[in-house]
């Protein structure tokens, strides 16, 4: 009985360890290495900040493609709107970017049927009026849905949606829609199959030469 005394303050510790591990919210482990990075060397204001979904997150040389701008990379794979809205306050707000270039809304088709293109308009709006009470003199970008070979049967969708955040955001100020889609289609309209991974999902350097050649023309020089 003794032992078994001896070893409960240990075997409290791992159970309440282990059930903190599994009660912390999606990708927190990913904005916490985000921050363990700045507290090193916290990058400079007035940057150009890349947010959003696993795009984004294997961009991992994307300063390379724009040498001429100062790119911050806070994009965290899987991620969703909701997840994006979440942790704003943590990889949007404190860089005070003068533009933010979002690429997110894929994952959000793909994890439910029952989300509809409004519903990821919708999302994108939430996130937008946070951006904008928090940063109003910040350019918001929209990196359309892209189309890809993994999630065909989401094309539709994703085109409706593209077009509905397009719409959105010709009604505000400073902002900008870039459109990768169409440049991403073959002339049948189905995806390009050479500029993808295995995964027929991520990119490889073919499709973020596409990117680089969509994304730039939009991107804030001063």
């Amino acid at each position: 009985m003794k032992k078994v005394f001896y070893y409960l303050p240990s075997l409290l510790v791992a159970v309440f360890a282990f059930q903190s591990l599994y009660s912390q919210p999606a990708f927190y482990s990913d904005i916490q290495k985000f921050k363990k990075q700045d507290s090193a060397s916290f990058p400079p204001k007035n940057a150009i900040l890349f947010v959003g979904s696993s795009s984004f997150t294997k961009w991992q040389d994307v300063q390379s493609y724009f040498p001429n701008y100062t790119i911050i990379n806070r994009g965290f794979g899987g991620s969703t709107l909701p997840d994006v809205i979440r942790y704003a306050k943590d990889v949007i707000t404190p860089y005070h970017p003068k533009e933010v270039v979002i690429y997110c809304g894929d994952n959000d088709l793909a994890l439910s049927g029952t989300i509809t293109p409004q519903i990821v308009l919708n999302r994108f709006k939430t996130l937008f009026h946070i951006i904008r009470s928090n940063l109003p003199k910040a350019n918001i970008a929209f990196v359309s849905i892209k189309p890809s070979p993994s999630r065909k049967q989401l094309m539709v969708k994703m085109e409706q949606t593209n077009r509905l955040v397009k719409s959105f955001l010709k009604k505000q100020k400073n902002t900008s829609f870039i459109d990768v889609y169409h440049p991403m289609l073959m002339p049948d309209g189905k995806p390009i199959p050479q500029i993808f991974i295995e995964d027929s999902l991520h990119m490889n350097e073919k499709g973020y030469a596409i990117w680089k050649k969509a994304i730039q023309p939009y991107l804030i020089k001063k």
